[in-house]
């Protein structure tokens, strides 16, 4: 009965979509009626993003809404999940008629629920709201007609970390991250002094991601799915690598070292503490939330506080080591490892990070705000990571998040190789494009 319900609203959106898309439409009903332009359009001065040298920019969309993540189809289509609905829908699509790089057609459609996670998989739209995971079924069309399908629910509502952001594989499988509704699992949530729970029960149905079949229908999260890593405070970035057949993802460290142990840290230890956790995610492996968090500056991972750590003991512990660690509090929310051969050669198989920015390094300035790349060799990173794409906030000191002008949120790789970027606060689209030798 809910299924048919959300089948007959999930149709009716998609009847009346062309009522929301843009005026400048070419197609409204959708078809593929594309031209061949000469050229791509390049906004003037990159629109203010710092690049490499030979990279240029098209802005691809001026501002879809409050986006999250985006995935772009074989064909160009461009689809992206909402974190609220606007036009009363909860995805965008849009398609590029002439070539040129901007989107002309840009169609709202889908429930009216907000959400993060979206990707393609065998003819197949997946994407998540807070609670659930769906796919259906796309066609020749821009919008899609057929019947939407449930494919894992059950997950549990909560406000902190509620995001469920999703990748496939090559083999039918679906990997749900399922972020931790709480910063350490103290006893007494966010509160100063506080000691941890041990064991913590949240690990029992989150911090972790779980793995579905891709295929298979009404899953629930308990009951079907399969704990494949834990440990793991919110993996909001996460991502299958095809290159080596693994998936990875960049964790949320925990925040408020200071506030929560004054005696043990202060402000400058807690802006730049703990590492945000580059991992490799294995089947059973354990990544040492809430129990530990790893010192990216001594390269060890240590006891939290909570546990009886003070900045210095090590984790007796076995748990995994990530592979490479970024700086305190950037907040990763996308990763995408590259496929395509546009990009030079040390981007290729090499791994895209999309940092939406702090808000927890107060009093000092907050981070992030960027596009970072970390060069790979198989499964393991080869160099140091450097910036890609930055001046997204437009400020070279921010106090609070709200001071940025703009937050990346999502990566997605077009069929040519070129890179979009979406942000959260107008959903501007930037299509960053190679252009050198």
């Amino acid at each position: 009965m809910i299924r048919s319900l959300f089948a007959a609203f999930f149709l009716v959106c998609c009847i009346t979509a062309c009522q929301a898309a843009t005026q400048d439409d070419l197609s409204t009903n959708g078809n593929d009626t594309r031209n061949t332009a000469t050229t791509l359009v390049f906004a003037e001065n990159d629109d203010d993003l710092v690049l490499p040298e030979g990279f240029s920019v098209v802005i691809a969309h001026a501002g879809v809404g409050k986006a999250r993540h985006l995935v772009a189809n074989s064909n160009g289509d461009v689809y992206v999940k909402l974190s609220s609905p606007k036009n009363n829908h909860g995805l965008v699509a849009m398609r590029d008629l002439n070539g040129d790089g901007k989107m002309d057609t840009t169609v709202y459609f889908g429930p009216d629920f907000g959400g993060t996670g979206i990707d393609i998989s065998n003819g197949y739209l997946y994407f998540s709201s807070d609670l659930a995971v769906y796919r259906v079924l796309l066609g020749e069309d821009l919008v899609p007609t057929a019947e939407p399908e449930i494919i894992a629910t059950g997950f549990k509502a909560d406000r902190q970390h509620a995001a469920k952001t999703i990748a496939l594989d090559d083999m039918g499988n679906l990997f749900v991250n399922v972020g931790a509704p709480a910063n350490a699992c103290q006893e007494e949530m966010r509160t100063k002094g506080s000691p941890g729970m041990r064991p913590c029960p949240l690990l029992e149905s989150f911090a972790g991601v779980w793995r579905f079949d891709a295929n298979e229908l009404d899953q629930d999260h308990m009951k079907d799915g399969y704990l494949y890593a834990t440990g793991l405070r919110h993996a909001v970035a996460i991502d299958w690598n095809h290159g080596v057949n693994e998936l990875y993802s960049v964790m949320h460290g925990r925040d408020q070292l200071d506030q929560l142990f004054p005696d043990l840290y202060n402000a400058q230890q807690n802006a730049d503490l703990p590492g945000e956790e580059f991992q490799l995610l294995t089947d059973g492996s354990n990544h040492g939330w809430p129990y530990t968090y790893y010192d990216w500056q001594k390269g060890k991972r240590v006891l939290g506080p909570e546990y009886g750590g003070d900045g210095e003991k090590e984790a007796t512990e076995k748990y995994n080591k990530p592979v490479y660690s970024f700086p305190g509090h950037w907040a990763p929310n996308d990763l995408h490892f590259y496929k395509g051969s546009q990009f030079p050669e040390k981007y290729r198989k090499g791994a895209f990070v999309a940092f939406h920015g702090s808000w927890n390094r107060a009093p000092m300035p907050q981070r992030g705000y960027k596009v970072s790349f970390v060069a790979f060799d198989g499964k393991t990173p080869t160099a140091a990571h450097e910036d890609f794409a930055d001046n997204f906030a437009r400020k070279t000191e921010i106090s609070t998040p709200s001071e940025a002008e703009h937050r990346p949120m999502g990566l997605a790789e077009a069929p040519d190789g070129s890179l979009y970027v979406v942000d959260s606060k107008e959903g501007k689209l930037w299509r960053i494009v190679y252009t050198g030798n």
